[in-house]
């Protein structure tokens, strides 16, 4: 479980109801005909903008926001690399085989094993690096859906609030119909960017993250995977890797 995305919900969720409640607006927010405006229209824009095959891919996604999976950090991606360097070194690169089993990271044994099969240096770059652009391609696929769906809700709060100004004009000579077109004009525009700020964006967010981080991963093993091929020791290994991942952390840094 990902404890900072539960502080974030739990705190967020807190604060806003904290003021609603100091408000005394708790009752008056808390509109379902507004959230069913918002958030079903938003979904219904949603699936209208984006194929089935991108769509089905969302629930697990936001399951992934609150449970990541459990990856390697890019220090033990290095010792690991750094283990199977000494080893090629002093065993050949062929006794990397029997490592297989152990490793458990499908990329870098794909890519050991287009090593083992002899293939050159820069066929086993560049399929390996296609491989993350495909992996950024897929999960860009669902984070843009968030994306959108934080830019949809806003409008459609929007919309609700001139549904209900509409509703009030219509009903001047009734004050007692007043107060609910009131409510769904006010509400709608809340649920709106509570969506968009609270729920969508960082959640596409949160998935940007998640995916550079793996992508990290796989940059690191891809500079190891040719460091070994080409033969280098261990020592150079690790001043290769060091100082890829140096510059990899300036380079967000500088985002």
């Amino acid at each position: 479980m990902d404890i900072m995305t539960v502080f974030g919900l739990l705190i967020g969720g807190a604060a806003i109801y904290y003021t609603m409640y100091v408000g005394g607006v708790v009752g008056l927010l808390l509109n379902l005909p507004a959230a069913i405006l918002v958030y079903g229209g938003t979904l219904g824009a949603t699936l209208v903008t984006y194929p089935f095959n991108i769509i089905k891919r969302v629930p697990k996604a936001m399951v992934l926001v609150i449970f990541p999976p459990k990856r390697h950090t890019p220090h033990y991606m290095m010792s690991m690399l750094l283990q199977l360097a000494e080893k090629a070194k002093k065993s050949g690169v062929d006794s990397l085989e029997a490592e297989f089993p152990t490793i458990r990271d499908p990329f870098l044994e794909d890519g050991l094993r287009a090593v083992l099969d002899g293939l050159d240096p820069t066929v086993v770059r560049e399929n390996l690096e296609k491989e993350i652009v495909f992996l950024r391609r897929r999960h860009s696929q669902v984070t843009a859906v968030f994306k959108s769906m934080g830019a949809y809700a806003p409008i459609f709060g929007l919309l609700g609030t001139l549904i209900g100004v509409v509703q009030v004009l219509q009903n001047l000579t009734d004050p007692t119909s007043i107060g609910s077109s009131m409510a769904v004009a006010v509400t709608t525009t809340f649920y709106g960017i509570f969506g968009t700020n609270f729920l969508f964006l960082p959640t596409a967010g949160k998935l940007s993250a998640l995916t550079e981080q793996e992508v990290l991963l796989k940059e690191v093993a891809i500079e190891g995977i040719i460091s070994i091929q080409a033969g280098d020791i261990p020592l150079i290994v690790s001043r290769k890797l060091h100082s890829y991942l140096a510059y990899k952390t300036r380079k967000e840094a500088k985002k």
